[in-house]
């Protein structure tokens, strides 16, 4: 069973430039997007219904333009949940909780920290938005539950995750609480798949689209899947596709055994 995330920066904008083509390609059995930034009803048919996918899902946020996530799955969810219970949250469209069976996939839009200044002002309100998420998924996590987290965490949570961490210290994404508050899902038992697999430094999901930093990988590993102990048992292997699609960002993947959902 293959899972895949990417923040596609736009999804109208990403069918343009050949979404549909790599989503037929691509061999998984679900995919959540990120930052859709569109309602469902201004979606293209061929998007909202792509060949081969039984199901999809989206969620927008009430700004018109902003944020959302969608998901595509070949099998239909048992259920969908999308709120925290936190109105100015919920209302900007970051969150589905998916069900197939025994797994649980949370596709997730985590906020930016910037504020309208560029000032770090919405720090509190990312912080708040990761505890109200962790708080959701506790009573699961602690009960054994195959969960799930995948999506633009918008932290980088070690030095390695990105290119230069010494200049970004006072940055949004890099910034010593964002950075504490992934540690506390990682101390809790969450995995990060990919660090599972993968431990060399190098490897980024985001770039600067300012000319030439993509080419020269000046990057940030800011996608991630997380996994729960009773998930990751069936994980068996995790993966960063940094192949040019459009987007400032790239898809991030987990395969698992099919057994999982049963």
């Amino acid at each position: 069973m293959r899972i895949v995330s990417w923040n596609v920066n736009g999804l109208r904008s990403a069918h343009k430039k050949g979404f549909l083509t790599w989503l037929a390609a691509e061999k998984a059995d679900v995919v959540g997007v990120q930052e859709v930034r569109a309602l469902e009803s201004q979606l293209p048919e061929e998007v909202r219904a792509p060949e081969g996918w039984r199901a999809t899902h989206f969620v927008s946020a009430m700004r018109l333009g902003y944020s959302g996530v969608g998901l595509f799955a070949r099998k239909t969810p048992d259920s969908v949940e999308t709120r925290l219970g936190v109105p100015e949250m919920d209302s900007e469209g970051r969150l589905q909780v998916a069900r197939f069976g025994r797994l649980t996939v949370v596709n997730c839009y985590f906020p930016n920290g910037n504020g309208k200044e560029r000032d770090n002002s919405r720090v509190p309100f990312k912080l708040a938005f990761y505890r109200r998420l962790f708080k959701l998924l506790e009573k699961g996590f602690r009960d054994g539950e195959r969960i799930l987290v995948m999506g633009d965490f918008n932290t980088a949570h070690q030095e390695i995750d990105l290119a230069r961490p010494k200049d970004n210290r006072e940055t949004s994404g890099f910034l010593p609480e964002e950075r504490e508050e992934l540690d506390r899902w990682i101390r809790a038992g969450w995995v990060d798949t990919f660090r599972h697999f993968e431990k060399g430094g190098g490897h980024y999901s985001w770039w600067s689209q300012r000319f030439g930093v993509r080419e020269r990988n000046v990057g940030w590993r800011l996608d991630y899947v997380l996994a729960s102990p009773g998930a990751m048992s069936y994980v068996k292997r995790a993966g960063i596709h940094c192949q040019i699609l459009g987007s400032d960002h790239c898809p991030v993947s987990v395969d698992l055994d099919p057994k999982v959902r049963r």
